[in-house]
């Protein structure tokens, strides 16, 4: 599954961070790394952007970079 398709409230556990370049290397640096722990606090009402919450702060991301972004909802949270 990957982040944008999980509801709002949903914790979860990244497992691939996807894209190419220069957009993997930015999520990488903002801390969207395998094995972290992720949680769904909001979504626009048109889908995009969405905020989750992740290493104990908020972060808003567009639905476009959250679509490459595997994650885990079965994972030990």
């Amino acid at each position: 599954m990957t982040l944008d398709k999980l509801p709002v409230g949903q914790e979860a556990v990244i497992t691939v961070v996807g894209g190419e370049g220069a957009l993997r290397c930015r999520l990488l640096d903002m801390g969207l790394i395998p094995k972290t722990h992720v949680v769904i606090k909001k979504v626009a009402p048109m889908g995009d952007p969405i905020e989750i919450r992740i290493r104990g702060y908020e972060l808003t991301i567009r639905k476009e970079e959250a679509m490459k972004i595997e994650v885990d909802t079965e994972a030990e949270i």
